[in-house]
């Protein structure tokens, strides 16, 4: 019997640690106001603690501001989220250090919004969404944004061209 409640007591002592530890490990919202936004796919947030933290949107790239539309998806972008207050999920952390996210205006997923009018591609190499996917098909299809150009050059085709 002694050992039985030993076990029970271990059970009540380790248990909430692991679900501790479980909830540390989730990916839990962030937020804050945007202060900036970079380009379509780009924007800089700051938080309640007036931390600044550089957001790169997930799932999605639209045009360098050098490229037809580029100009239109930062305005678009720009008329979605600056001054807002946005809700974060990190999803990842590219190479330049900044959070790749999922971006949320109240219940508005802002990737998506940019890809259903037409101001960013899916960006399938980083993401399997299908949800993206098809609203990129549908803009496409429908020659919203910029898929009204005969041609439209994805930003990281241009991006290495550039380079070169």
């Amino acid at each position: 019997m002694p050992a039985l409640i030993s076990r029970i007591k271990l059970h009540f002592f380790i248990l909430p640690i692991i679900l501790l530890m479980f909830a540390a490990c989730q990916d839990a919202p962030d937020s804050g106001r945007v202060i900036r936004v970079a380009d379509g796919d780009t924007i800089t947030i700051l938080h309640n603690d007036n931390k600044q933290e550089k957001i790169r949107l997930y799932g999605i790239d639209a045009p360098e501001k050098s490229q037809p539309f580029g100009r239109k998806a930062r305005k678009y972008t720009s008329s979605l989220v600056f001054g807002k207050q946005v809700l974060i999920r990190t999803m990842d952390r590219d190479r330049y250090g900044r959070n790749v996210a999922w971006v949320y205006v109240g219940e508005k997923n802002i990737n998506a919004e940019l890809v259903k009018a037409g101001y960013a591609w899916h960006y399938r190499k980083y993401s399997n969404d299908r949800q993206l996917q098809q609203l990129e098909e549908e803009a496409r299809n429908a020659r919203r944004g910029l898929w009204r150009d005969a041609k439209p050059v994805p930003p990281w085709k241009y991006r290495v061209k550039k380079r070169n």
